[in-house]
Protein backbone atom coordinates (compact mmCIF):
# COMPACT_ATOMS: atom_id res chain seq x y z
CA UNK A 1 0.00 0.00 0.00
CA UNK A 2 0.72 3.46 -0.84
CA UNK A 3 2.13 5.25 2.27
CA UNK A 4 -0.21 7.96 3.74
CA UNK A 5 -0.04 10.68 7.32
CA UNK A 6 -3.85 11.76 8.87
CA UNK A 7 -4.56 15.40 9.82
CA UNK A 8 -5.26 14.34 13.17
CA UNK A 9 -7.24 16.87 15.12
CA UNK A 10 -7.63 14.79 17.75
CA UNK A 11 -11.06 14.79 17.62
CA UNK A 12 -14.37 12.62 16.35
CA UNK A 13 -13.77 12.96 12.49
CA UNK A 14 -10.27 12.46 12.13
CA UNK A 15 -10.69 9.14 13.91
CA UNK A 16 -13.78 8.09 11.41
CA UNK A 17 -11.13 9.08 8.47
CA UNK A 18 -8.68 6.69 10.09
CA UNK A 19 -10.78 4.05 11.20
CA UNK A 20 -12.48 4.18 7.11
CA UNK A 21 -8.92 4.46 5.87
CA UNK A 22 -7.31 1.44 7.63
CA UNK A 23 -10.70 -0.61 7.28
CA UNK A 24 -10.72 0.15 3.72
CA UNK A 25 -7.28 -1.15 3.60
CA UNK A 26 -6.56 2.09 1.41
CA UNK A 27 -3.49 3.78 2.63
CA UNK A 28 -0.74 2.68 5.11
CA UNK A 29 -1.33 5.33 7.71
CA UNK A 30 2.43 5.86 9.10
CA UNK A 31 1.87 9.03 10.91
CA UNK A 32 -0.62 11.48 13.10
CA UNK A 33 0.19 15.06 11.52
CA UNK A 34 -1.22 17.47 14.21
CA UNK A 35 -1.32 21.24 14.67
CA UNK A 36 -0.07 22.85 17.95
CA UNK A 37 -0.32 26.49 19.34
CA UNK A 38 2.89 27.19 20.72
CA UNK A 39 1.77 29.22 22.92
CA UNK A 40 -0.64 27.03 25.05
CA UNK A 41 0.88 23.90 23.89
CA UNK A 42 -2.65 22.66 23.04
CA UNK A 43 -3.89 21.15 19.93
CA UNK A 44 -5.02 24.58 17.60
CA UNK A 45 -8.57 25.22 17.34
CA UNK A 46 -9.71 22.40 19.72
CA UNK A 47 -7.85 23.20 23.00
CA UNK A 48 -6.93 19.78 24.22
CA UNK A 49 -3.44 19.57 25.86
CA UNK A 50 -0.83 18.38 23.37
CA UNK A 51 0.43 15.29 26.39
CA UNK A 52 -3.65 13.65 25.09
CA UNK A 53 -3.10 14.13 21.83
CA UNK A 54 0.74 12.13 22.50
CA UNK A 55 -1.71 9.13 24.83
CA UNK A 56 -3.62 9.24 21.66
CA UNK A 57 -0.89 8.12 19.18
CA UNK A 58 0.65 5.82 22.01
CA UNK A 59 -2.63 3.69 22.20
CA UNK A 60 -3.39 3.58 18.33
CA UNK A 61 -0.32 2.85 18.06
CA UNK A 62 1.08 5.57 15.08
CA UNK A 63 3.31 7.90 15.34
CA UNK A 64 2.66 11.30 15.97
CA UNK A 65 4.35 14.46 14.38
CA UNK A 66 3.54 18.16 15.49
CA UNK A 67 3.59 20.77 13.57
CA UNK A 68 3.71 24.21 16.27
CA UNK A 69 2.16 27.67 14.75
CA UNK A 70 2.29 31.29 16.94
CA UNK A 71 -1.30 31.90 18.43
CA UNK A 72 -2.45 33.75 15.32
CA UNK A 73 -0.25 33.32 12.46
CA UNK A 74 -1.19 35.32 9.03
CA UNK A 75 -2.10 33.46 6.14
CA UNK A 76 1.65 33.74 4.65
CA UNK A 77 3.84 31.89 8.43
CA UNK A 78 0.30 29.34 8.23
CA UNK A 79 1.75 28.43 5.13
CA UNK A 80 5.40 28.55 4.84
CA UNK A 81 5.41 26.42 8.24
CA UNK A 82 3.18 23.96 6.91
CA UNK A 83 5.24 23.62 3.87
CA UNK A 84 8.32 23.29 5.88
CA UNK A 85 7.08 20.35 8.00
CA UNK A 86 5.60 18.56 4.95
CA UNK A 87 9.31 18.30 4.03
CA UNK A 88 9.88 15.71 6.55
CA UNK A 89 6.81 13.50 4.44
CA UNK A 90 8.32 14.23 1.46
CA UNK A 91 12.09 12.72 2.68
CA UNK A 92 9.50 9.40 4.03
CA UNK A 93 8.06 9.37 0.15
CA UNK A 94 4.85 9.90 2.59
CA UNK A 95 2.95 11.95 -0.37
CA UNK A 96 -0.78 11.02 0.86
CA UNK A 97 -2.87 13.37 3.44
CA UNK A 98 -6.08 12.00 4.19
CA UNK A 99 -8.85 14.68 6.15
CA UNK A 100 -11.54 14.10 7.86
CA UNK A 101 -13.63 16.99 5.86
CA UNK A 102 -16.81 15.89 4.91
CA UNK A 103 -18.66 18.91 2.83
CA UNK A 104 -17.15 22.20 2.96
CA UNK A 105 -16.06 22.89 -0.41
CA UNK A 106 -13.66 26.09 0.03
CA UNK A 107 -11.53 24.45 2.71
CA UNK A 108 -11.31 21.16 0.50
CA UNK A 109 -10.28 23.09 -2.51
CA UNK A 110 -7.49 24.96 -0.47
CA UNK A 111 -5.78 22.07 0.96
CA UNK A 112 -6.37 19.99 -2.40
CA UNK A 113 -3.83 23.27 -4.07
CA UNK A 114 -1.29 24.06 -1.42
CA UNK A 115 -0.24 20.28 -1.77
CA UNK A 116 -0.76 20.16 -5.43
CA UNK A 117 2.05 22.92 -4.91
CA UNK A 118 4.25 20.07 -3.09
CA UNK A 119 2.91 16.73 -5.36
CA UNK A 120 0.84 15.68 -2.62
CA UNK A 121 -2.23 14.28 -3.20
CA UNK A 122 -5.70 15.01 -0.61
CA UNK A 123 -7.66 12.29 0.59
CA UNK A 124 -11.36 12.75 2.60
CA UNK A 125 -13.18 9.56 2.92
CA UNK A 126 -15.99 10.80 4.62
CA UNK A 127 -16.62 13.46 1.65
CA UNK A 128 -20.33 14.00 1.37
CA UNK A 129 -21.37 11.36 3.49
CA UNK A 130 -24.65 12.23 5.33
CA UNK A 131 -23.88 13.73 8.94
CA UNK A 132 -26.19 12.37 10.98
CA UNK A 133 -25.92 8.84 9.96
CA UNK A 134 -21.62 9.75 10.36
CA UNK A 135 -22.71 10.53 14.13
CA UNK A 136 -24.67 7.64 14.87
CA UNK A 137 -21.85 5.02 13.32
CA UNK A 138 -19.21 6.43 15.26
CA UNK A 139 -21.35 5.89 18.28
CA UNK A 140 -22.72 2.79 17.21
CA UNK A 141 -18.99 1.70 16.05
CA UNK A 142 -17.98 2.19 20.09
CA UNK A 143 -15.88 5.27 20.08
CA UNK A 144 -16.18 7.77 22.67
CA UNK A 145 -15.84 11.53 22.44
CA UNK A 146 -16.30 14.27 24.84
CA UNK A 147 -17.32 17.94 23.38
CA UNK A 148 -13.98 20.26 23.97
CA UNK A 149 -15.35 23.22 22.41
CA UNK A 150 -18.47 25.30 20.97
CA UNK A 151 -18.41 27.79 19.56
CA UNK A 152 -21.15 30.65 21.54
CA UNK A 153 -22.72 31.63 17.82
CA UNK A 154 -24.32 28.41 17.67
CA UNK A 155 -24.32 26.89 21.02
CA UNK A 156 -24.47 27.34 24.59
CA UNK A 157 -22.09 26.85 27.46
CA UNK A 158 -24.18 23.47 28.69
CA UNK A 159 -22.75 21.91 25.76
CA UNK A 160 -19.42 21.70 26.67
CA UNK A 161 -18.20 19.24 28.52
CA UNK A 162 -20.79 16.42 27.04
CA UNK A 163 -20.42 13.22 26.14
CA UNK A 164 -20.63 12.96 22.14
CA UNK A 165 -23.78 10.31 22.64
CA UNK A 166 -27.44 9.72 21.25
CA UNK A 167 -28.54 11.98 24.21
CA UNK A 168 -26.25 14.87 22.55
CA UNK A 169 -27.00 14.50 19.32
CA UNK A 170 -31.23 15.27 20.31
CA UNK A 171 -30.36 18.08 22.02
CA UNK A 172 -29.06 20.17 19.16
CA UNK A 173 -30.75 22.99 17.55
CA UNK A 174 -31.43 22.47 14.20
CA UNK A 175 -29.39 24.18 12.28
CA UNK A 176 -26.47 22.91 14.17
CA UNK A 177 -24.82 20.35 11.98
CA UNK A 178 -24.75 16.87 13.68
CA UNK A 179 -20.76 16.99 13.26
CA UNK A 180 -20.39 20.23 13.63
CA UNK A 181 -18.83 20.56 9.97
CA UNK A 182 -19.75 24.39 10.82
CA UNK A 183 -17.40 24.90 13.63
CA UNK A 184 -20.25 24.76 15.85
CA UNK A 185 -18.53 21.96 17.90
CA UNK A 186 -15.11 20.05 18.41
CA UNK A 187 -14.20 16.56 20.07
CA UNK A 188 -11.58 14.89 21.60
CA UNK A 189 -11.90 10.96 21.29
CA UNK A 190 -10.49 9.27 24.04
CA UNK A 191 -11.90 5.26 23.37
CA UNK A 192 -12.65 2.74 20.31
CA UNK A 193 -12.19 0.88 18.05
CA UNK A 194 -8.60 2.23 17.31
CA UNK A 195 -7.48 2.42 20.97
CA UNK A 196 -5.25 -0.70 22.60
CA UNK A 197 -6.58 1.03 26.10
CA UNK A 198 -8.77 4.38 26.49
CA UNK A 199 -7.26 7.49 27.29
CA UNK A 200 -8.26 8.70 31.24
CA UNK A 201 -8.82 11.88 31.79
CA UNK A 202 -10.95 14.26 33.90
CA UNK A 203 -12.68 17.29 33.14
CA UNK A 204 -11.62 20.61 34.25
CA UNK A 205 -12.28 24.27 34.23
CA UNK A 206 -14.81 25.46 31.55
CA UNK A 207 -13.54 28.86 29.81
CA UNK A 208 -14.88 31.60 27.52
CA UNK A 209 -12.54 33.14 25.07
CA UNK A 210 -12.63 35.88 22.11
CA UNK A 211 -10.69 36.22 19.09
CA UNK A 212 -10.15 38.03 16.78
CA UNK A 213 -11.61 37.49 13.17
CA UNK A 214 -9.67 34.23 11.05
CA UNK A 215 -6.68 34.55 9.25
CA UNK A 216 -6.34 31.26 7.96
CA UNK A 217 -8.41 29.13 6.20
CA UNK A 218 -8.93 26.45 8.55
CA UNK A 219 -9.68 29.09 10.87
CA UNK A 220 -12.21 30.61 9.31
CA UNK A 221 -13.76 26.66 9.75
CA UNK A 222 -14.54 27.56 13.18
CA UNK A 223 -16.22 30.80 13.39
CA UNK A 224 -19.74 32.72 12.51
CA UNK A 225 -19.47 34.66 9.00
CA UNK A 226 -19.60 38.46 9.68
CA UNK A 227 -19.27 39.22 12.72
CA UNK A 228 -15.74 40.72 14.05
CA UNK A 229 -15.17 38.52 17.16
CA UNK A 230 -15.60 34.94 17.85
CA UNK A 231 -16.56 33.33 21.29
CA UNK A 232 -15.80 29.89 22.10
CA UNK A 233 -16.33 27.63 25.61
CA UNK A 234 -13.22 25.05 25.72
CA UNK A 235 -13.60 22.29 28.59
CA UNK A 236 -10.25 21.83 29.85
CA UNK A 237 -9.16 17.57 29.90
CA UNK A 238 -6.71 16.89 32.65
CA UNK A 239 -4.55 13.68 31.84
CA UNK A 240 -4.67 11.19 34.46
Amino acid sequence: MKKAFINWSSGKDAALALYYTQKNKTFEVTHLFTSINSVFNRVSMHGVRTELVELQAESIGIPLIKVTFPETPSMEDYETIMRSNLQYFIHKNCMNSIFGDIFLEDLREYREHQLDQLSFKAHFPLWKKDTLLLAKELISLGFKAIVVCVNDAYLGKEFVGRLFDESFLNDLPTEVDPCGENGEFHTFIFDGPLFKTPIAFETGTIVHRTYPKPKTVEEENLCSENIVNNGFYFCDLIPK
